[in-house]
């Protein structure tokens, strides 16, 4: 399916279906999916949902039903998305962290499942990562804990630069956290650390300007969905720039950043697509641990490091658990 297709289908939960359809999906248990992200960019997200429904027995349009809803970055929308999902009386809805709040916010007792990078019980979502309680569990893809080892990578790729920026947007679920561990590690292995916010793209030029400014010879990009969501642009910025860059997920090296380190997001997610499918069989969020997705890779794109005229250190090339031609 083309991406065009893709989001076009994904989108169209607001369009009215045909009176057949809509009495054949009402027999179907209802899952409703809110991520405060956009569709685009999020294929490989859903793919990985519906593969871990399908592991616990269930296929989208044939045995449940899928409402999916986006906030496009704008977190105000949210509870009016799940104030539409709970119209629909969904058997359980997963969401990201920001929308898991508005979630929580509207309801108590519909079987909630969380997909995020944030300590969930820093974040306030539940009290224990083995005993949440509640309506409450999840997949949690680790992230923050990984800064200072992204910050070293970048370190060994330009040792000689005067400094590594480190680029964040404060409305990503644990940005200050990320800050402090970066701010530390950069004291831990002695090198300048620029730190920089945006909170909106039109700011993305003017950061990458004050960063060559600042002399900073590679680029730490910090973790959240409005990011993710314009991962192709800040790769291209990066490389406009002449700006080696390290992010925390897989899909920000396909999209053309230099190098990434960390968990599976899509591997969270299809934890998370597992976990709905033992919901709708009877299991209780308040007995289900949280689930971590633990696997660690780091990804390096050759094409991206050729456009930018810099030879991989062979000590990375041979870590490297994936590299992008």
């Amino acid at each position: 399916m083309r991406r065009r297709d893709f989001i076009k289908v994904i989108a169209g939960s607001a369009v009215p279906w045909p009176l057949a359809a809509r009495a054949q999906q009402s027999a179907m248990p209802v899952i409703g999916f809110l991520r405060s992200a956009s569709a685009a960019g999020s294929e490989h997200l859903v793919a990985a949902l519906e593969q871990g429904l399908k592991e616990a027995g269930f296929v989208a349009g044939q045995n449940v039903a899928i409402d999916y809803r986006w906030g496009n970055d704008q977190l105000d929308r949210l509870p009016g998305l799940v104030a539409d999902l709970i119209r629909r009386q969904p058997a359980v809805i997963i969401g990201n962290i920001q929308a898991t709040r508005a979630i929580m916010a509207a309801t108590t007792t519909i079987p909630i499942v969380f997909v995020g990078s944030a300590d969930p019980v820093r974040a306030g979502l539940l009290a224990s990562l083995n005993h949440p309680g509640g309506n409450v569990t999840g997949a949690v893809f680790t992230s923050s804990d990984l800064a200072a080892k992204r910050l070293g990578l970048l370190h060994d790729l330009v040792p000689k630069s005067v400094a590594i920026a480190a680029l964040f947007h404060p409305g990503a679920p644990g940005a200050d956290l990320h800050m402090e561990e970066v701010e530390k590690a950069g004291q831990t292995i002695g090198r300048q650390v620029l730190m920089m916010k945006v909170t909106d793209e039109s700011e993305f030029h003017a950061a990458f300007a004050t960063m060559v400014q600042q002399s900073a010879g590679g680029l730490l990009i910090g973790s959240g969905p409005y990011f993710l969501s314009r991962r192709r642009q800040l790769a291209a910025l990066a490389v406009r720039y002449a700006l080696p860059s390290c992010a925390p997920l897989r899909s920000y090296a396909e999209a053309g950043v230099l190098m990434s380190y960390g968990s599976s997001q899509a591997d969270a997610y299809r934890r998370a697509g597992i976990y709905a499918g033992r919901i709708l069989k009877g299991a209780t969020p308040a007995n289900m641990p949280v689930e971590l997705a633990n696997k660690i890779d780091l990804v390096i794109n050759l094409a991206t490091a050729k456009a930018l005229g810099l030879n991989i250190p062979a000590n990375l090339l041979t870590i490297a658990d994936e590299l992008i031609e």
